[in-house]
């Protein structure tokens, strides 16, 4: 799980791994930052990242999603070990 600041800090070609999806030999799925995060003056609680997944998936992340991905291999393998 990210905040929103780690979020507006991410910056193109980085990687976040999915908490629950998977790929085929069980390690978190790699999702790379595709552009610059936008973020809004007037509500600075609110986040938009472009991302792309595979060859032709892209999708964004907004604040909504931020729980679903983690900055480490490690943090998206054991999701249980963030809750303490």
């Amino acid at each position: 799980m990210i905040t929103i600041e780690q979020a507006k800090q991410l910056k193109r070609d980085q990687i976040v791994y999915h908490m629950s999806k998977r790929n085929a030999d069980g390690t978190p799925q790699r999702w790379r930052i595709n552009g610059k995060p936008k973020i809004w003056k007037r509500n600075p609680d609110r986040v938009q990242i472009p991302v792309k997944h595979g060859l032709y998936s892209y999708d964004y992340l907004t604040q909504d999603d931020l729980h679903l991905v983690a900055l480490t291999e490690a943090e998206a393998a054991d999701p249980a070990a963030d809750v303490a």
